[in-house]
C-alpha cells in the first residue's frame, strides 16, 4: 500500500510538472488568439466616393480582413450589393456589420437593410446614430426600437447593434443614455464600442467593457488625444487609449469578434493613414 501511494504521488508530481510546463504555452496561445482586424470605410470615405471597388481592393491588399460599410450603402440595389459581395469573396474579405441611420430601424427601413446585409453576409445591423433624441424618455424609445429590431433579426441569425458617440456617455438628469440603452435592450443587442468617443466623454473603455460582458462584439479602434488641438487627429497609438488593456478586456470579457480601425482625419492621406494604423495595430497586438 505504501509503495502504491508513492507511485501515485510520483505520477501526480509528473503530471503537475507537465501541466505547469504547458501552461505558459496555453496562455500564450490565448494571448495570440486570432481576431480579424478590419476597417470602418468611413476612414477612407474620400477614396470610396471616387472608386468603391478600387478602395476595397486597396485596403484588402494592405491586410485588412474585414470591412464595414456605412450609411450610403443603404442606397445600393440588390444587384450592386451582389457585385460588392463577389469582390469581397474574391479578396477573402468579410463584411460582418454595417453602419446605419435611425431611418433603417423602422418597419419600412429594416426589410431593405436585411436584404442588403444578407447579400453582403453581415451578422450585425448597427444603428450608427439615433438622430435627435430628447431626454431619457427619448432614449428609452430608442431602446424600444432596438429591441424590436433585435426580435425581428433573431430568427435570421442576425443581430441589431448600437454604436456609441460622445453624447451617449454624457449624463442627462444623472443618467447616461448608454446605460439606458444597455439596461433596456436584450443581451443579444450588440454594443459596438467606439473607443475614441468614449475617451472624449471621460469614460474608461475597459470599465465599460467589463460592465457589459458578452455585448462588446466589435470595437472601433479610434484614437483620441487630450493634447490641445489634437483630438481625433491622433493616429492609432498616439493618443490616450490604453490599447493593450482594452484588447485584454474585450477578449476575456467583452466577447469581441472583430476589430475595426477608424480614423476621422490625420496629417496623412486617408489610404496612408489606414496603412499606418494597421501596422501599429499589429504591433500593439503582438
Amino acid at each position: 500500500m505504501i509503495e502504491d501511494r508513492r507511485h501515485f504521488g510520483s505520477l501526480s508530481r509528473r503530471s503537475f510538472l507537465a501541466i505547469s510546463a504547458a501552461a505558459p504555452f496555453a496562455l500564450a496561445s490565448q494571448a495570440h488568439k486570432h481576431i480579424p482586424v478590419g476597417i470602418e470605410l468611413y476612414s477612407v470615405r474620400d477614396e470610396l466616393a471616387k472608386d468603391l471597388m478600387g478602395t476595397v481592393r486597396a485596403v484588402a491588399k494592405m491586410g485588412y480582413e474585414v470591412v464595414e460599410f456605412f450609411s450610403p450603402y443603404y442606397q445600393w440595389t440588390p444587384e450592386y450589393a451582389k457585385e460588392v459581395r463577389k469582390l469581397l469573396d474574391d479578396l477573402n474579405v468579410k463584411c460582418p456589420s454595417t453602419h446605419n441611420g435611425s431611418n433603417v430601424f423602422t418597419p419600412e427601413g429594416l426589410d431593405k437593410a436585411i436584404e442588403l446585409n444578407r447579400i453582403l453576409g453581415c451578422k450585425y445591423i448597427v444603428m450608427a446614430s439615433a438622430g435627435r433624441v430628447s431626454g431619457l424618455d427619448g432614449w428609452k424609445t430608442v431602446a424600444e426600437r432596438l429591441t424590436w429590431a433585435s426580435e425581428k433579426l433573431k430568427p435570421l441569425s442576425m443581430r441589431a447593434g448600437f454604436h456609441n458617440h460622445r453624447i451617449e456617455f454624457v449624463a442627462i438628469d444623472g443618467k447616461r443614455p448608454m446605460d439606458v440603452l444597455a439596461e433596456n435592450t436584450p443581451k443579444e443587442m450588440s454594443l459596438q464600442l467606439d473607443v475614441g468617443t468614449c475617451l472624449e466623454a471621460g469614460v474608461d473603455p475597459v470599465s465599460w467593457i467589463k460592465a457589459n460582458p458578452g455585448r462588446i462584439n466589435s470595437i472601433h479602434c479610434k484614437e483620441w488625444s487630450s493634447a490641445e488641438g489634437v483630438g481625433y487627429k491622433a493616429l492609432l497609438g498616439e493618443g490616450d487609449a490604453k490599447w493593450k488593456d482594452i484588447f485584454a478586456a474585450a477578449e476575456s470579457v467583452g466577447g469581441v469578434e472583430f476589430y475595426l480601425i477608424e480614423q476621422e482625419g490625420s496629417r496623412f492621406s486617408s489610404l496612408e493613414t489606414a496603412e499606418r494604423c494597421l501596422a501599429t495595430w499589429k504591433k500593439l497586438r503582438a
